[in-house]
């Protein structure tokens, strides 16, 4: 589909809409860029899952040893001779020990089983996470997973300033339709935003569909495949070998990619913290199965003359017997406002464009960047990153 010649313009309109331009990789931070006007960036006339992305990823299907992310708060100290009375007052029970050394149910005995060993210590945000004893090395991997019977591919990319010594947040960045894990890694805004701060990124690859490389989120745009589970699949993986925070996973995404990026947090948000989609909406098809287990965070990035993605929604037929309706930016983002539980009105929008719910439930957020004019933008990550980082899992 992305290679076809068409001869007239609404043919064009709806061969490039998620495929090429629409759902091609924009490489700019601030979205000026977008494959979907300039008939993209950054390797999007691969079909196959695979890409062709110019990637530099050395190959690696090499899965290392388990059990790397066990708390350490066990009962490595905790004898019975420990949890006398002796021993229990601040000298080991208190907050010092009460992190990954001790703080586990051997000093939480009878002695000393009060708040001493059992409490703040054992319960910082990283303090339960054994990190692995040889940090990852800078760069970017061919990675694979098996999920069922299907072996699925992403790029690891480790930046320069990760060394493995504290756990990191995780984002993992979904391709739009057509494109791949590779061209996703060429044309993402988020690392340059990412990377000083030592976040490790995952690139994964869709399955092939009628359009190509894609993702199934429901009634589009692949069918016969897991992609929730390759997801968690994927981020399981990483936290094998990397020293992952599990508390601040996040999942972004650029046109199709975005859709995945909502259907994540529709179905996903035991694993991850928050998204932050572009160029894309809920569908009116699945958002009656739309059902968080719990609150999440949401920041959507769309523009006004989106010509694949309309921002005020609508029907598309672009991907071959899979049709889909578009909510719209801002029926979006009161539709997350009310999965969300947030009360009152959104905020006036700011500098950036974006109008934001902040009175959710668990304290999460949901906001809307709409960009004036534009096109088919893959968004801000200099906004998006800053407001993903600050939302953690319960």
């Amino acid at each position: 589909m992305m290679n076809r010649r068409t001869n007239s313009p609404k043919q064009i309109l709806l061969s490039g809409a998620l495929g090429i331009a629409l759902l091609g990789c924009g490489s700019g931070s601030d979205g000026t860029t977008a494959g979907g006007d300039g008939g993209g960036s950054s390797g999007n006339t691969s079909a196959g899952p695979s890409g062709s992305g110019g990637s530099t990823a050395s190959a690696d299907t090499t899965t290392a040893a388990a059990g790397t992310t066990s708390s350490a708060g066990g009962n490595g100290t905790g004898g019975s001779g420990a949890g006398g009375a002796g021993t229990g007052g601040a000298g080991t029970g208190g907050a010092g020990t009460g992190g990954a050394g001790t703080g586990g149910a051997g000093t939480g005995g009878a002695g000393t089983g009060g708040a001493g060993a059992g409490g703040s210590g054992t319960g910082g945000e990283t303090g339960s996470i054994t990190c692995p004893s040889t940090a990852l090395r800078a760069g970017d991997t061919n990675k694979t997973v098996t999920v069922g019977s299907q072996n699925r591919s992403y790029v690891l990319h480790v930046p320069a300033t990760y060394d493995g010594s504290k756990p990191v947040p995780l984002v993992v960045d979904f391709h739009p339709l057509g494109g791949s894990g590779p061209s996703e890694r060429s044309g993402s805004p988020y690392p340059a935003q990412t990377d000083p701060e030592g976040v490790i990124m995952a690139f994964p690859s869709g399955l092939s569909g009628p359009s190509g490389g894609a993702w199934n989120v429901g009634p589009c745009c692949v069918a016969d495949t897991d992609d929730v589970a390759f997801a968690k699949a994927l981020v399981a993986q990483i936290q094998e070998t990397a020293c992952i925070d599990p508390k601040r996973i996040y999942a972004v995404g650029f046109s199709m990619g975005g859709g995945m990026s909502h259907y994540l947090a529709c179905h996903a948000a035991d694993v991850f913290a928050a998204v932050a989609p572009a160029a894309f909406d809920l569908l009116e098809e699945n958002i009656g199965g739309c059902e968080p287990a719990r609150p999440i965070s949401v920041i959507s990035f769309r523009s006004t003359s989106d010509p694949i993605v309309p921002y005020a929604g609508g029907y598309s037929a672009v991907v071959r017997g899979m049709p889909i309706t578009f909510l719209g930016a801002k029926s979006t983002l009161a539709k997350w406002a009310d999965i969300n539980g947030c009360t009152g009105s959104p905020s006036a929008e700011d500098g950036q464009g974006c109008s934001t719910y902040s009175n959710c439930r668990d304290g999460v957020e949901v906001a809307l960047c709409t960009k004036q004019g534009g096109g088919h933008d893959p968004g801000n990550a200099a906004v998006g990153w800053p407001v993903l980082k600050r939302h953690t899992m319960p």
